[in-house]
């Protein structure tokens, strides 16, 4: 009797044949296994195609003359992470820019040509870069702290008209600008340092300046005038 009820404890213990059911389960798995392979070894061999395709395009821009730059087309973030790794091994320099994934892009300088903090914001702002244009801008700005400090150096002007040049400008230069220029030369003018742009060539800007010195002149003429016709005047 014990030894029946051995035998049938380890007839118990032991698995049954696996059912229908479970050998189309394991089928399935099997199958998808076998695609998703099949999908890796193909994502692999595309991304081997178009890193090949980036380095023929690079180099091709790297030989071509007076390209100092080049934008490329939209790509997913897997395609640019590759781009940029393209760039960086040949020596060049690459941003991406663009406010939603679809339409994000690559754009890639040359050493020799790297953008300015100036152009870089042009192109996230979706702009063309102007040479030109953002020449005209540096040198408003200039007018603009320029005139801010001969304002500061010279005391509180007399009442007349506002002096609204900075309205006048306020399309190219923003308001902000026209702030901060003013701010950077009062803290200059607080600490002795003049910045390296303030020593330029200002000869295309001399009406500007002729201007202001004869601001200056009004108002030292007229301190000039009011000390004289004081008491112990004559």
């Amino acid at each position: 009797m014990a030894e029946l009820d051995l035998l049938g404890s380890i007839l118990s213990s032991m698995e049954r044949p696996p059912a229908a059911a479970d050998g189309e389960t394991r089928r399935r798995a099997r199958e998808q296994a076998a695609r998703m392979k099949k999908l890796q070894e193909q994502e692999k061999r595309q991304k081997v195609e178009f890193r090949k395709r980036m380095e023929q395009e690079v180099s091709q821009f790297i030989q071509a003359t007076g390209e100092p730059r080049r934008r490329f087309q939209p790509m997913n973030k897997i395609e640019r992470s590759i781009l940029h790794d393209v760039a960086e091994v040949a020596g060049l320099t690459s941003f991406s820019f663009g406010d939603d994934e679809d339409s994000r892009y690559v754009m890639v300088f040359k050493k020799e040509f790297a953008p300015s903090d100036e152009e870089l914001e042009a192109y996230r702002r979706g702009e063309e870069w102007d040479p030109a244009r953002a020449e005209e801008r540096r040198r408003l700005r200039e007018l603009v702290a320029q005139q801010e400090e001969a304002e500061l150096e010279s005391g509180p002007a007399p009442p007349g008209p506002p002096n609204d040049y900075k309205d006048k400008y306020r399309h190219l230069i923003g308001s902000d600008a026209a702030k901060a220029a003013a701010r950077t030369m009062e803290a200059n003018k607080a600490y002795g340092c003049v910045p390296v742009a303030n020593k330029r060539d200002t000869r295309s800007i001399e009406e500007a300046m002729n201007e202001i010195r004869a601001k200056k002149r009004l108002r030292q003429a007229e301190d000039e005038g009011g000390a004289g016709g004081g008491p112990g005047g004559p």
